[in-house]
This record gives structure tokens, C-alpha cells and sequence, in this order.
């Protein structure tokens, strides 16, 4: 026997887009409007304004019946000069098991510091949850101080010593500070 909850959710299609396009006033609404206009709800996204581009991730919901008119509209967009590319959810993905934790470094810019982090969390089979990265002034000596910020999904049988020890010696190898500290939620 079907519930009501049940009919909604064989009914409606979530999708996750990417979005990339010379940033100009107005690109948002030309997204959101074509959402509006199919009946979508727009559930979650993170945009910003890279090197003259806008970049996004988004993800909607839709009548299932209206997912396919949805993405030809959005489709359209390119002649505007917005490339989007639309990819369904499978379902609803397993509850990922494990604690938090939130990860920041600081430190002069120079190749490789991502590499080297991204490389033992993926050892560690660490799954990175979100990530923000930026280059600024230094304050006081010249050049360029790299910055990031991640949450981080450690599995149940992490090894957290192990983790922060292989972080941490990346870290003095790269002459940059980082903190790996335990989350109780996500930000």
C-alpha cells in the first residue's frame, strides 16, 4: 500500500546542475525562472564569481512529467552563454556514516598544497563534504597567502591520530598551518 509521502516522491524528479558562464547581472533569474516555469522547487545551491566566470552548482525538484521540458529550457540558456549541464538523481543516496570534522590551512600560495591534502584524506578514504578555497594579499610580507576551508566526512573506523599525523607532516612540508577539528554538524 502506497501513503501519500510515497506518491509525492515517485512523482518528482531531483536534478543537479552545473552552471558556468561569463558572470553578467541576471543569470540566476534566467535559471530560476526556467525552474518556476516547470513547476520546480529550488532545493539547495553554491554559485560564485570565479576569474570573470559565474559558476554554480544547483539542485531542483520537478514534476517527473516536467523534468525532460525543464531541461530543453535550460538547454536554451547557452544562447545566452550559459552552459549548463543536468544530470537526474538516481534516488535518494545511503546515509553516509561517520563524523564530521572541518579542516583549515594558511599559508604562502604555491602548487600543490591542495594535492597534497586532497591525497592523504583520500587515503585516510576521508570524504570531503565541501570545500572553499582562495588566494589573498599577506598582510604583512608580500605575496600571496593561500586559504581553505572543508568539511570533511571521516568513516566510522577513521583512524583520527593516524589522519592528523599524516596532515600534519604534509603541512610542515608545505610550510603551511593547518587545523583538522571534530564537527558536530555540518555548517
Amino acid at each position: 500500500m502506497c501513503n501519500a509521502a510515497s506518491i509525492i516522491y515517485l512523482m518528482l524528479t531531483n536534478l543537479v546542475m552545473t552552471l558556468i558562464g561569463a558572470d553578467q547581472p541576471g543569470l540566476v533569474k534566467l535559471v530560476a525562472a526556467r525552474v518556476a516555469d516547470h513547476g520546480g522547487n529550488w532545493l539547495e545551491s553554491r554559485m560564485s564569481h570565479l576569474g570573470g566566470q559565474f559558476a554554480g552548482i544547483v539542485r531542483v525538484q520537478v514534476p517527473a512529467d516536467r523534468a525532460d521540458g525543464l531541461v530543453r529550457a535550460l538547454r536554451q540558456l547557452e544562447a545566452d552563454g550559459l552552459r549548463i549541464i543536468v544530470q537526474a538523481e538516481p534516488g535518494p543516496a545511503p546515509k553516509a556514516r561517520g563524523a564530521l570534522a572541518a579542516i583549515e590551512v594558511v599559508g604562502l600560495d604555491r602548487p600543490g598544497i591542495l594535492r597534497g591534502i586532497s591525497a592523504a584524506l583520500a587515503a585516510h578514504q576521508v570524504n570531503v563534504e565541501e570545500l572553499a578555497s582562495e588566494c589573498v594579499s599577506a598582510p604583512m610580507g608580500g605575496g600571496m597567502l593561500f586559504q581553505a576551508r572543508a568539511t570533511v566526512l571521516l568513516p566510522e573506523k577513521a583512524n583520527l591520530a593516524a589522519l592528523r599525523a599524516d596532515l600534519e607532516k604534509i603541512a610542515a612540508d608545505l610550510m603551511v598551518d593547518l587545523k583538522l577539528q571534530p564537527r558536530t554538524s555540518k555548517p
